[in-house]
């Protein structure tokens, strides 16, 4: 069993930076593939980014690359997305999930844990 438990959004203009962070609690935190998504009002929920157990292998959705970084911190249980430059269009809660093993998943029925999600709003 997996809690996770996301931080770090909140209200920014487009252009701007957040960082989100997702608390995971566990003791085999260090073997999960972490995911973040996204769901905007009257969308169906999208991948965003997918990061191995190590660190060392990650993949983006072509909508975020170049802007967004996930990272880990397995000694913390932690999972980042630092999020640059953001759109309008990234409006939505986002939601970070973990799925015991595997490799980078893009669809969400992969995963078996998700968070209660933190909103990001971003204003033009």
């Amino acid at each position: 069993q997996v809690q996770l438990v996301e931080s770090g959004g909140g209200l920014v203009q487009a252009g701007g930076s957040l960082r989100l962070s997702c608390a995971a609690s566990g003791r085999t935190f260090s073997s999960y593939v972490m995911g973040w998504f996204r769901q905007a009002p009257g969308k169906e929920r999208e991948f965003v980014a997918a990061i191995n157990w190590s660190g060392g292998g990650t993949y983006y959705a072509d909508s975020v690359k170049g802007r967004c970084t996930i990272s880990r911190d397995n000694a913390k249980n932690t999972v980042y997305l630092q999020m640059n430059v953001l759109r309008p269009e990234g409006t939505a809660v986002y939601s970070c999930a973990a799925a015991p093993w595997g490799v980078l998943y893009t669809t969400p029925g992969k995963y078996d844990y998700w968070g209660q999600g933190t909103q990001v709003t971003v204003s033009s």
